[in-house]
């Protein structure tokens, strides 16, 4: 196309991003047909979707209605919300290695709720909500606290150390309430593995307005991403509340991090490895990365917990599955990232 001058004028780069987000959100469909047929027993795709919209009671509609389809619900609100938390993280603290897992919100989250549970007796679904929200708040404001302290203030380096402190103390603090409470083992034992299994609808109804909040949030807050991943500085001399951006960053990493800890427990790397994809295949742009990290992390995380049934014929949690996936992304990128010499 010809311009101004005789100056040739490229079409926009990204138009094609709607399409890849619509590419992206049919695979997922697809991922979670797989998932729902997936299991001990195999259903071909018209007994799921009879399942799922002509039910006629059967022992394999059962099957598939009450059992499979909460188990792939989890995943899908789980996954969304850990990749979309991650994105806002690094977003927000302009550092690479942020995701809530490696930076303590998931480790904060499960000490708060295997506390309440050994305390007052909770069980999984709505009673974790706010425990599981309180303890992330918690572990971010200790986090980034100590990732503050010091003349040099914050960096990347001293964030993601200060994480794994954290992380690990809150993680040592939760061993030791498992280990003097048999009770409470019984009751989250599953759960602190990260674990889809034997979720229920009563606790996806429970945890996922909070959890979709969070979601709609994160989309709303797309354009202020893009300034605050600029640095507090540029932002401020652009006319950004700094302030009041990062405020409603945290609430927002807080409702959907909480949310999916509560209903899946501590998964981590899902918040790690979505968001470098995301950006890699569309750019910095937060207002796109936002939509493609929400699908991606479900998708994942789906995926992840339908192949480790697939593939060796018995279900694992699904926080061993992405650990598999995970552990060896994040040495990868801070190798890449940090500058580590091989």
């Amino acid at each position: 196309m010809s311009g101004v001058a005789g100056v040739n004028v490229r079409k926009p780069r990204g138009s094609w991003r709607p399409a890849a987000l619509v590419a992206l959100g049919l695979l997922l469909a697809a991922v979670a047909v797989w998932s729902l047929s997936a299991g001990t027993t195999h259903h071909s795709v018209t007994t799921v979707l009879d399942a799922l919209f002509a039910n006629d009671g059967s022992r394999d509609h059962l099957v598939i209605a009450g059992v499979r389809a909460p188990r792939v619900l989890a995943g899908l609100c789980a996954g969304a919300a850990l990749a979309v938390a991650g994105a806002i993280m690094q977003a927000v603290t302009g550092n690479p290695l942020a995701s809530p897992g490696l930076l303590g919100l998931n480790a904060g989250a499960a000490f708060a709720v295997v506390l309440a549970t050994s305390i007052a007796g909770a069980t999984t679904g709505d009673p974790f909500v706010w425990p599981a929200f309180a303890g992330a708040a918690a572990a971010t404001a200790v986090a980034y606290g100590l990732g503050s302290a010091g003349r040099t203030g914050t960096t990347p380096l001293k964030i993601v150390l200060a994480g794994a402190v954290v992380s690990g103390f809150l993680s040592s603090l939760t061993a030791a309430v498992l280990v003097l409470d048999k009770g409470a083992m019984d009751t989250v034992r599953l759960w602190t593995a990260g674990a889809l299994a034997g979720r229920t609808m009563p606790q996806i109804v429970a945890v996922g307005p909070y959890i979709l909040s969070g979601l709609a949030a994160a989309l709303v807050l797309g354009r202020s991403l893009n300034t605050l991943s600029l640095g507090g500085g540029v932002a401020r001399s652009l006319g950004q509340n700094v302030t009041l951006g990062r405020g409603a960053s945290v609430v927002t990493v807080v409702l959907l991090a909480g949310g999916a800890v509560a209903l899946v427990g501590p998964i981590g790397f899902v918040g790690l490895v979505v968001p470098h994809i995301a950006r890699m295949v569309v750019g910095a742009d937060q207002r796109w990365i936002m939509p493609f990290c929400a699908l991606g992390g479900a998708l994942l995380l789906t995926a992840a917990d339908t192949a480790s049934r697939t593939l060796f014929g018995q279900s694992f949690p699904a926080g061993v599955t992405m650990a598999f996936i995970g552990a060896p992304f994040f040495i990868w990128l801070a190798r890449r990232r940090l500058g580590a010499t091989p």
